[in-house]
């Protein structure tokens, strides 16, 4: 199977550098497919996590709180309600010690009620740190608007912060966000479409006709004809017992069915800020012929003094002093063959000298040329 993606940085590549990556790309093409497993390529279609989020209040912070903030100082005062604690009306209760926070968690597929979720909560106002503090329950709610999940306990906070007198400070990592482990229970199970729909769905993680093509063959020839068929480039369809026991032993059979996913599209991916570029093993070149060449110009200002004459009655002046110079370097030229695969694009390239900047240029202006046989892709 061809390479399916190399990575380096040109500016280190060198002499017996090049040579390395150039043979690695050669027998990495030459290699035979390698087998994957479906769980590693595929999910199961309904079978996924549901985002939860709510909002809370933290307390029992060291001063780091919100300063009362009014939806904090609000909010409190509804908590404590609840528990029926009543605060005469115009009294501000000075909060220093609590903050309003944003919770987040994931709710697995097929969790049940009283399982136990890790959730992550942020501070919303003006909190410097959470470190110490206690989440009161709060209610955790999915897209639908409903409760799934209650979150209580004290915050694990990895971040630290401290602050002088005289306004100096100084944090490392982010005190103003923590998680509690296990910290929401699970109130109210989703319904999955996994036991009561009339067929199953296995969805490729990349859309690809061949590999969708590929996966149903291997189904079928493992558990038996007519078993799959292919519905887009992403999913393929799998007729489903009725027995919920035999769907998990046929979804558990699939699973770890081994097959070799057909070659990936050719694509050349370029970070420009980085000057990173992968380049698949699929890319070929059409014949073209690339020159490289790179011109120089350096300005320098010097400052000198001018000394009137011993007799003379003017005065000692600054002077500037420019400059100017320009050189290009000798520019050579690089001819990629018809079908030239991947390491002879980086002998190619390693050999005109270029940096990682002006590689850009060359693949764009490969591109543009209609020699580069690959989508070009700038992140």
């Amino acid at each position: 199977m061809a390479l399916r993606r190399l990575r380096w940085r040109l500016a280190p590549f060198a002499g017996p550098l090049a040579l390395l990556i150039a043979t690695l790309a050669l027998l990495n093409l030459a290699a035979p497919a390698r087998a994957e497993r479906l769980k590693d390529i595929a999910r199961w279609q309904g079978v996924r996590a549901n985002a939860l989020t709510g909002y809370g209040i933290v307390v029992g912070l060291s001063g780091t709180g919100d300063q009362n903030l009014p939806f904090t100082v609000q909010s409190l005062l509804s908590a404590t309600a609840r528990l029926g604690v009543l605060l005469p009306p115009g009294i501000n209760p000075q909060l220093k010690n609590a903050a309003a926070v944003i919770i987040t968690a994931e709710l697995p597929a097929f969790a049940s009620p009283g399982q136990r979720l890790d959730v992550t909560v942020s501070a919303l106002g003006q909190a410097r740190s959470l470190r110490g503090g206690t989440l009161l329950m709060a209610p955790l709610q999915g897209a639908d608007g409903e409760v799934y999940a209650l979150a209580q306990g004290n915050l694990a906070v990895g971040g630290f912060g401290a602050e002088g007198r005289d306004g100096s400070k100084i944090v490392v990592g982010t005190p103003s966000s923590g998680r509690i482990p296990g910290g929401a229970a699970v109130e109210r199970a989703v319904p999955s479409p996994f036991a009561s729909a009339e067929t199953m769905a296995l969805q490729l993680v990349e859309a690809d006709f061949s590999t969708a093509r590929l996966v149903a063959e291997r189904i079928n020839s493992a558990v038996g004809a007519g078993t799959a068929s292919t519905e887009d480039a992403v999913t393929v369809r799998i007729a489903a017992p009725a027995s919920i026991a035999a769907r998990v032993a046929l979804a558990a059979q699939i699973e770890m069915l081994d097959i070799a996913p057909a070659a990936p599209p050719a694509r050349v991916i370029v970070n420009a800020r980085t000057g990173t570029v992968v380049i698949g093993g699929e890319v070929r070149i059409l014949p073209a012929a690339v020159a490289h060449g790179s011109l120089t110009v350096r300005i320098t200002e010097n400052q000198q003094a001018s000394q009137p004459n011993a007799l003379g009655r003017g005065q000692t002046a600054i002077t500037q002093q420019s400059s100017v110079e320009a050189s290009e370097a000798p520019s050579r030229m690089a001819l990629f063959a018809p079908g030239v695969a991947l390491s002879a694009i980086v002998d190619a390239v390693n050999a005109l000298g270029a940096a990682p900047g002006d590689l850009v240029a060359i693949l764009e202006a490969l591109k543009a040329a209609g020699a580069l046989r690959a989508e070009l892709v700038v992140i």
